[in-house]
């Protein structure tokens, strides 16, 4: 069983390193061997989907060795239906549970839940509220990278075109999620440190849509703002077309976060400056394994690890 988690943590490693995707169908292995569920947020997401197809080739390389159910809800939001979907994986007696939050403080006690039920529950993408956490008194490991490290790569390549004293925004995702906090903290940081005003924050939960309605409210609000810092690119590109509407393009800097597929073009011809690839499919694969070495191992949930980190890296019209 140990060499075949040594083969597995190095797979891993190579699968998700080199991208890999499959359409491979799960949850059809043999009875007896580890049942782990990945529950989503939207499918509609490029960044859950590089998820779900690095996962499902993930699991077709151990197809034998354990079975996969995936999950994941229509919007970013459905926090809701989330929580019913990982009630449904621990009343189904998964033996671990691998969910990517829609809420940081609303799904502490469905994940609190689960441990009662002796079941492993680990976190990626957006780790659970410290506070929420310890007011249930549980631990919930976060497999992913540190959000605020990542918003400060970015707002420190933004500062480098700024003077002390430029106005700027930032467009965060759900106010509630740690990883919407830890992004506009981090980009606080660099803001900060660069001299420049932040004349605005505000929600545009992770969406298109309301990232340029927000972006438009900023730029009417405050006419001399430079840049816009995004906490994702679905917002960044909202924020692009705002720019475009307002008719200010060329004059506002835009950044993003997840380093899209689509936000490619935008940072090639200037339109956005710089993202960050925190590498979804590292996430949900280490994710993944973390649940399986915690399961083989028979280990208890109070002994897993609080973080595990993963890579990031700034993206910008030179290396994207």
């Amino acid at each position: 069983m140990k060499r075949n988690m040594r083969r597995r943590v190095l797979l891993a490693g190579a699968l998700a390193a080199a991208g890999l995707g499959g359409t491979t169908r799960v949850g059809a292995q043999p009875v007896g061997n580890p049942k782990i569920a990945l529950v989503l947020k939207s499918l509609a997401d490029p960044f859950t989907v590089a998820m779900i197809n690095a996962a499902k080739n993930y699991q077709q390389h151990y197809a034998s060795q354990f079975s996969l159910t995936i999950r994941g809800t229509a919007r970013q939001t459905d926090t809701a239906v989330q929580i019913r979907m990982v009630g449904e994986m621990i009343a189904a007696k998964m033996d671990a549970i691998v969910v990517a939050p829609t809420d940081s403080k609303a799904l502490t006690a469905v994940m609190a839940r689960g441990i009662r039920a002796g079941i492993i529950m680990i976190t990626i993408d957006n780790p659970l509220d410290d506070a929420s956490l310890a007011a249930a008194g549980i631990s919930v490991p976060f497999v992913g990278p540190n959000n605020r490290k990542g918003a400060m790569l970015a707002g420190n390549y933004l500062a480098e075109r700024l003077k002390p004293g430029d106005q700027v925004g930032i467009i965060e995702g759900v106010s509630v999620d740690r990883n919407a906090q830890q992004r506009t903290a981090g980009s606080k940081d660099a803001m900060d440190a660069a001299g420049a005003q932040i004349v605005a924050i505000e929600s545009g939960n992770w969406d298109y849509t309301k990232g340029r309605d927000v972006a438009s409210k900023m730029l009417n609000e405050h006419p001399q703002i430079r840049a816009l810092l995004c906490g994702n690119d679905n917002m960044a590109m909202g924020a692009v077309d705002a720019i475009r509407d307002a008719g200010r393009s060329g004059g506002v800097y835009v950044t993003g976060y997840n380093a899209s597929d689509a936000i490619k073009p935008l940072l090639a011809d200037g339109r956005v400056l710089a993202t960050v690839n925190q590498f979804a499919d590292r996430q949900a694969v280490f994710g993944i394994d973390a649940a399986l070495k915690a399961v083989t191992e028979q280990r208890k949930q109070r002994e897993l690890s609080a973080v595990i980190e993963t890579p990031l890296q700034l993206v910008t019209a030179g290396n994207r």
